[in-house]
């Protein structure tokens, strides 16, 4: 009798929430105490919006804050959010990951969690700092490594949010999707798959080229069946390679990356806020140019252009799909990115992705 007492005080005395516990493993395999019910978030990348939107029918209204990062989702993109969910405007900012953690605002913001990104978030002393406030941080990853770490990110933020059921229903229809692909590729011998550029950000800058390494975007080109040239001689997940280079592998597909962010430099434009005779005429354009006008791959119709924001994305999976087609269409007939995506629209995303998200130069 006396321990309800104890109990029956507490909550009188409004002090019940801190007994009132939950524990997460995050990806840096720390053990992490969480509100019971978190009430509120932040996030150090606007992509993990678009995750959130998958599990919850409001992405924002947990939001405690966010670091407006808008070209990662595309203006397009964030118009609809804020269309539909006007709060997302007025919120407080914190520093994008791809800068340096800020401290004071996260403090500021007073999230019950900080969410931040694996390997550019706050320093241990910063974290120290947060949990001594009442501020739990939680490390994911979608980016960094999709293929190990997305379904354990997104299942965090189920556990987080209170959305265990639609992280786990998402990530059965990812899985799905995948192994289905994988199932087809352990048939490739080492030496069926093609060769593969893939010039990320294309026409971003005058010299050539954008690439993946090892690892990264690359990964998807692996996990297709292909082979990327960039993996050959750049030692980091991304570089540069030279034109000479490319010409001199001629790679059988050419698969360039953009976004809105190249309108205004004349690179690739397409995704949302884009239509497919739009897209494909700024591939067709990019294709154009010295030397990737020489490449066999352009010149046979082999050349394709993704919305940047698709890749190393929670929805990644249409990228695959259409990856997979692209450098093996005899093996993966009846794999259809376009009804992916409309089913990942119609179960999942809380905004559905619109605009032309890929195109071929055909």
């Amino acid at each position: 009798m006396a321990s309800l007492g104890l109990a029956l005080s507490l909550l009188a005395g409004g002090l019940a929430p801190a007994a009132l516990a939950a524990q997460v493993t995050d990806l840096r395999g720390r053990t992490v105490t969480v509100p019971e019910q978190v009430r509120k978030i932040s996030i150090d990348d606007g992509r993990f919006l678009v995750a959130l939107a998958l599990i919850e029918p409001d992405p924002v209204k947990r939001l405690a804050a966010w670091p407006r990062d808008v070209h990662r989702i595309g203006n397009a993109t964030y118009a609809q959010y804020v269309q539909r969910f006007p709060a997302l405007d007025k919120l407080p900012q914190v520093a994008s990951s791809a800068g340096s953690f800020n401290l004071e605002s996260v403090l500021s913001a007073a999230p019950d969690v900080a969410v931040v990104s694996l390997d550019s978030g706050p320093s241990d002393t910063q974290v120290a700092q947060l949990q001594a406030a009442g501020i739990a941080v939680v490390f994911i990853d979608f980016f960094n490594n999709p293929f190990k770490n997305q379904e354990r990110s997104l299942r965090i933020l189920g556990e987080l949010t209170g959305a265990q059921a639609r992280a786990d229903a998402f990530i059965a229809f990812r899985r799905q999707h995948m192994d289905r692909i994988a199932e087809r590729v352990a048939k490739i011998a080492p030496d069926q798959r093609p060769t593969v550029f893939l010039e990320a950000h294309a026409g971003m800058t005058n010299d050539c080229c954008n690439s993946p390494g090892k690892g990264n975007m690359g990964d998807y080109i692996d996990a297709v069946g292909g082979h990327n040239i960039g993996a050959d001689v750049l030692k980091s997940a991304t570089g540069k390679l030279n034109i000479e280079y490319v010409i001199s592998r001629d790679p059988k597909i050419y698969i360039a990356t953009g976004g809105a962010h190249l309108e205004k430099a004349g690179g690739l434009v397409l995704g949302a806020g884009y239509d497919e005779a739009r897209a494909r005429a700024s591939l067709a354009a990019i294709a154009r140019r010295q030397g990737i006008a020489q490449l066999t791959a352009v010149k046979t119709g082999h050349a394709y252009g993704l919305a940047h924001q698709l890749i190393n994305s929670p929805i990644d999976i249409v990228a695959i799909e259409a990856f997979a087609t692209w450098i093996h269409p005899e093996l993966f007939g009846g794999i259809d990115p376009a009804r992916t995506l409309a089913e990942i629209n119609q179960k999942f995303l809380a905004v559905p992705y619109e605009g032309a998200g890929w195109v071929s130069l055909k």
